[in-house]
């Protein structure tokens, strides 16, 4: 067997774990190091105002890489099974037609993007005077969609195949590529806000191109013309797997929309404090979504292969670890929040002071509920390794209604503080969903 490629139905669990999360958790932190100078270079160079663009569109952005990830890791968890269950001649199949139905759908998206992203970020009552920066900055990146789709089918294939090393490779490159091109774009060349987003796009395309390279190494998914044939029953079944967890990530991404609308209403500074924090949201979730997705491959490969004790017992340590990271990420950022948050919060500024004090108040609140939000990546991730991706999204709507409810109700009796608890209601709210489902089904399994 390729060395790009790891059996997951075999060797001791918790090992296998470690090894395939540690890369992704590398990754991650690689990822969160050029969204931190993107916001940095922005916050800091450009001012108040072009951070608080970036927050006008921060849920149209998660609305936009919500999609493609969703579909695309529907698309992985079938090449997941079909790994475990060694059956390489369906793989093939399953990779060629993700491909052709990933530029189909990129294409629709592309268009449906540009044509609704301004009048969107209106309807969120995005400020007059941050209006056009937001607009450029979003429509970039829809213009950039093919190049997202592309890294994202193609991390989550290696992903699939028990391959985290090379995706983390992929993202130092990348960010590297960003973080230069950031300084040059904003710094020499005067570009503004559209070359921070020109940056991250061209930083993928590198990405994609390095996956790329490490798969044309492995035979097992080495593609034939015929394999790009779409296959009606085949490409059903990628777009069950993959559509509910689309919409599961646009709805979710919809409700923070709602919540934009209502941050909006509360000024600049308000704003600025709260894209603050939610761009350190992805090192709260860190060990989550690495945990996440080794145990959504890790299931995936062993359901393929019908070993459910295994899958058991792979969950048990899965959990156990990843529960402990949130704990200790939790401790860390109710001790140093200030200081992380003064990387993107200017002291020079006029409103430093009070954008400071609402952004810590929100870190301190998120970090005191994190085990939650753990819970939910966990199971979550669990249930779509098993082939259900309909539970996942009723998950999503339940995280939609508590935190638009919340976001549109409690600012009536306690103002913005309000849009702080909004947040973790959803975390409970989803957690209330998956929490009994994934009961239900391991009690089944064993049966």
């Amino acid at each position: 067997m390729s060395e790009n490629v790891k059996n997951m139905t075999e060797g001791k669990t918790l090992p296998i774990l470690i090894k395939f999360a540690l890369p992704l958790v590398a990754g991650n932190v690689f990822q969160l190091m050029y969204t931190f100078f993107d916001t940095a270079i922005v916050g800091k160079h450009l001012g108040v105002q072009a951070l608080a663009a970036l927050g006008a569109c921060e849920y149209l952005i998660w609305l936009l890489y919500g999609f493609v990830q969703g579909i695309t890791q529907g698309f992985s968890i079938k090449m997941a099974q079909d790994f475990g269950a060694n059956d390489e001649k369906s793989l093939k199949k399953v990779v060629g037609n993700s491909a052709v139905l990933s530029v189909l759908t990129s294409a629709v998206l592309l268009a449906a993007g540009i044509l609704s992203s301004k009048p969107i970020l209106k309807i969120l009552h995005t400020p007059e005077e941050i209006l056009p920066l937001s607009t450029l900055y979003i429509n970039i990146l829809f213009m950039g969609l093919p190049v997202i789709f592309a890294y994202n089918l193609l991390a989550g294939l290696l992903r699939s195949l028990g391959n985290s090393k090379t995706p983390l490779h992929a993202v130092i490159v990348s960010s590297v590529i960003n973080i230069a091109l950031d300084l040059i774009f904003v710094l020499v060349f005067k570009w503004g806000i559209a070359g921070a987003a020109i940056a991250t796009l061209i930083a993928q395309v590198f990405a994609s191109i390095f996956c790329c390279m490490s798969l044309r190494k492995i035979s097992q998914v080495r593609v034939s013309k015929s394999d790009f044939k779409i296959d009606r029953a085949l490409s059903i079944k990628l777009y069950v797997l993959g559509i509910p967890l689309a919409i599961q990530g646009a709805i979710i991404a919809v409700g923070g929309m709602i919540v934009e609308f209502v941050v909006n209403t509360f000024g600049v500074a308000f704003m600025a404090a709260y894209v603050a924090v939610t761009k350190l949201y992805g090192l709260l979730d860190i060990a989550a979504t690495s945990f996440g997705f080794a145990l959504m491959t890790f299931v995936g490969q062993n359901h393929g292969a019908k070993l459910f004790g295994r899958i058991k017992s792979g969950t048990r340590s899965g959990m156990t670890l990843s529960l402990t990271c949130s704990i200790i990420i939790a401790t860390i950022m109710i001790l140093f929040g200030k200081t992380i948050l003064t990387v993107f919060v200017s002291s020079n500024d006029s409103d430093g002071a009070l954008v400071m004090e609402t952004a810590y108040r929100y870190l301190r609140l998120m970090s005191i509920f994190l085990p939650t939000l753990y819970l939910l990546w966990l199971t979550r991730s669990i249930i779509q390794g098993l082939g259900n991706t309909f539970i996942p999204m009723v998950s999503g709507i339940m995280e939609f209604v508590m935190r638009t409810g919340s976001a549109l109700i409690l600012p009536i009796f306690i103002g913005s503080n309000g849009i702080l608890y909004a947040e973790i209601l959803a975390w409970i709210g989803a957690d209330l969903v998956l929490i009994p489902a994934f009961i239900c089904m391991f009690r089944k399994m064993k049966a």
